[in-house]
């Protein structure tokens, strides 16, 4: 079962699994990002459920970029680790895609860690995702 997390309380039950790719968030941070990205950047946060147990989540958000058009960016793609290879992040980025196209979207796009070998194997001879560009990152100090 996939089920759409639109509350604290829900989100909160996402951070255990979420947190296994977000790391360096603690949950209060979290909890504070989320909620203002579902606020202001439509972002959505959806869960896999498997007899009862949260396994997966996935965040995304629509977007219209010059170079993309019409398109959904998946912001957070995990499966919790003792239920990796059972088709979880199949199954979530199969229902990003639809959800994509129900509403009329032309694409999905992501990206990933360079050190993520095992993901990019995933996206491209799984999913079919054509690598098209890198992502570059320059942070700056508070």
């Amino acid at each position: 079962m996939i089920k759409e997390m639109r509350t604290k309380k829900q989100w909160r039950e996402a951070f255990k699994v979420m947190q296994e790719l977000r790391n360096h968030l603690d949950e209060k941070t979290y909890l504070v990002l989320v909620e203002e990205a579902h606020q202001k950047d439509m972002y959505r946060l959806y869960a896999l459920y498997d007899e009862g147990e949260l396994v997966a989540v996935t965040g995304f958000k629509p977007m219209i970029t010059l170079y993309y058009g019409r398109s959904v960016w998946v912001c957070d793609l995990v499966t919790s680790k003792k239920h990796r290879s059972k088709g979880y992040g199949e199954k979530l980025l199969t229902f990003v895609e639809d959800w994509a196209r129900e509403n009329g979207y032309q694409s999905v796009a992501l990206s990933s860690g360079v050190q993520k070998k095992e993901a990019h194997r995933f996206y491209k001879e799984k999913m079919s995702y054509d690598q098209v560009s890198f992502v570059f990152k320059k942070g700056f100090s508070s």
